[in-house]
């Protein structure tokens, strides 16, 4: 049996304290630490945080050889007991890892539970404790591991089928705001942790309709005994993971809903989107996952070439589903698509890697971008869910919208989902084929080429102008049809106390030619200092104009001319044309 014990030991200086028992080791045995998580691929070397491990033998000391970074190595030679103890430094507030302090406990598995090797197969129960410092009397626990004793939102005793099932649902403990709805007759709770004024009922009645939306998308049963929602609560912050039954997600304050009839705010949209994108993956990569998965190899790198798919489809139905399930209407959407497109039309590197091959680098491109990501690398989430939409429509127009994208992902829950079977890198594809029957490589070419994909005419066909216009300022996200700038400074900035710090150039752009670079401190255009309102001073100019610049690359002052440019018509918005057309696709 392997047994595992955790507790917040000293959550002032981040300590979980862990002891795992195993009742019959193999002789030598090997205990590991995963070094990724799955939804998460990029290489994050857990083991790190290990502190003091030791283990005992019939009371006596063990002896401990640590083999590689994340492997270690009990000296035993008999079959009796063994007692590992060790403890985990968990300070990363994020949703990847662990962590703890006097306001909360959060943690993954995969941060905290080590492996048993030739064990991992079997059933792993875990205690866990509550903090022993008496102001953290408080604390509940929240996770859907199944528990084993423990009673709901209580510490106690839990436990999983096997270790893959034991990383993968997070807990989260501390004085937490709880709520909970039923979709479609299954349980679902939300969990808040922060200070907040979300009105959770509101947040309730929002997320349960999205939730029943999918689970009718997916055949009406959800594919889990109940699921939650655990949300850490932030001045600033954005994100999420998938896990099995459950979401770990960072939002905030700004995201959530303050009132039952308060208007649904673009933050709040946002982190409707951030739910539904998530709760997706319950179908798409949590239990339909590309072959490569099944089962995860969390030592190294697992590459694939199908993340496009899994995230990108995925990204496209979070913002559809919203939609459908009547939580934004169809401008706010159009708006949501527009963003998108903008993100995926306003970067370079678009044209110099693949959806496939933007897949396939995740672990050193997409989850290591630095300032030239933009003009090196495309999105597999925002272009792969442009991919989503081109299959979609072109799926729709071809069939007169007797089959559409939902066609092809319910067949692939049925075929793949529901048997637990990997799909191969062809599977999409072949799927496609057979619902057009007919030869799809057409469609499917766009994975393996860095063209724009053909959108405008079939969003035409669908009653909707895709509008090409320059941005309205920094700030302009893409959507609407505001008054767009005549020229552009081609760069990101932000404003310090003296000039503004460069912190993107765009590759062709005015600052690219002039030789700024990302950490320049722009100090002044023309003769005038730099500010935060650098780019009507710009506007005052025209464009052609040449402009004598000042900046400081680390500590020494420096000096160019910038020809300036005429803003790029690199942002977009969807505009609706035709109402009737529009509902085929839309509803």
């Amino acid at each position: 049996m392997i047994r595992f014990s955790i507790a917040p030991t000293d959550p002032k200086v981040h300590l979980f304290s862990v002891t795992l028992e195993i009742d019959s080791p193999a002789p030598r045995q090997q205990l590991s630490l995963p070094a990724w998580l799955p939804g998460s691929y990029m290489i994050r070397d857990f083991a790190r945080n290990i502190i003091s491990l030791s283990a005992a033998q019939q009371g006596q000391p063990l002896a401990v050889t640590q083999l590689d970074k994340q492997r270690w190595q009990l000296e035993n030679q008999s079959p009796a007991p063994i007692r590992v103890s060790y403890q985990v430094y968990a300070f990363d507030l994020s949703v990847r890892s662990a962590h703890l302090d006097m306001t909360h406990g959060f943690f993954n598995g995969s941060s905290v539970f080590l492996a048993v090797e030739g064990q991992t197969d079997s059933v792993q129960h875990v205690t866990i404790l509550p903090p022993a410092e008496p102001s953290l009397s408080a604390w509940r626990l929240a996770t859907t591991l199944p528990r084993n004793g423990a009673g709901q939102w209580q510490f106690g005793q839990y436990q999983a089928e096997n270790y893959d099932a034991l990383i993968d649902h997070p807990v989260e403990m501390g004085e937490f705001t709880l709520a909970s709805f039923d979709a479609c007759g299954t349980p679902h709770h939300v969990v808040l942790t922060g200070r907040h004024r979300c009105h959770m009922q509101r947040l309730c009645d929002d997320l349960k309709a999205i939730c029943e939306t999918q689970i009718r998308f997916f055949g009406g049963k959800a594919p889990f005994d109940e699921y939650l929602f655990m949300t850490m609560v932030l001045d600033n912050g954005f994100g999420g993971l998938e896990h099995r039954s459950s979401t770990a997600l960072v939002c905030s304050r700004k995201d959530l809903p303050l009132g039952i009839d308060s208007k649904v705010s673009k933050d709040y949209r946002t982190y409707l989107s951030l739910c539904s994108h998530e709760y997706f993956h319950n179908w798409n990569v949590k239990r339909i996952k590309p072959d490569c998965f099944t089962p995860y190899a969390l030592e190294s790198e697992t590459y694939t070439r199908q993340l496009w798919a899994y995230e990108g489809l995925t990204s496209y139905y979070d913002d559809l589903l919203t939609l459908r399930a009547g939580r934004v209407d169809v401008a706010s959407y159009l708006d949501m698509l527009s963003e998108t497109m903008t993100r995926v039309y306003r970067g370079k590197g678009r044209f110099k890697q693949s959806l496939r091959d933007s897949s396939f680098n995740a672990w050193t491109k997409f989850y290591k971008q630095d300032e030239n990501a933009q003009n090196a690398i495309v999105s597999y989430y925002t272009k792969g869910a442009l991919f989503g939409l081109y299959l979609d429509l072109s799926i729709r127009a071809e069939t007169d919208g007797k089959a559409s994208l939902d066609t092809l992902m319910q067949l692939l829950w049925r075929r793949f989902g529901e048997t637990g079977i990997g799909t191969s890198e062809q599977c999409h594809q072949q799927l496609t084929a057979e619902i057009l029957g007919r030869d799809v490589s057409d469609l499917f070419a766009f994975l393996d080429s860095t063209d724009d994909l053909p959108l405008e005419p079939l969003l035409a066909r669908f009653g909707v102008n895709m509008l090409h216009r320059a941005p309205s300022g920094q700030s302009d996200t893409g959507g609407g049809n505001p008054s767009p700038l005549a020229t552009s400074l081609g760069a990101k900035y932000k404003a310090e106390a003296i000039g503004v710090r460069i912190q993107t150039v765009a590759e062709g752009g005015s600052a690219h030619q002039a030789g700024l670079s990302a950490g320049d401190l722009l100090i002044a255009v023309d003769g005038l200092q730099a500010s935060a309102s650098l780019e009507s001073q710009l506007e005052s100019y025209g464009v052609g104009a040449k402009l004598e610049l000042h900046f400081f690359r680390r500590d020494e002052l420096m000096q160019s001319t910038m020809l300036l440019q005429a803003a790029p018509a690199d942002t977009l918005s969807l505009l609706l044309i035709d109402e009737t057309a529009a509902r085929a696709w839309l509803g």
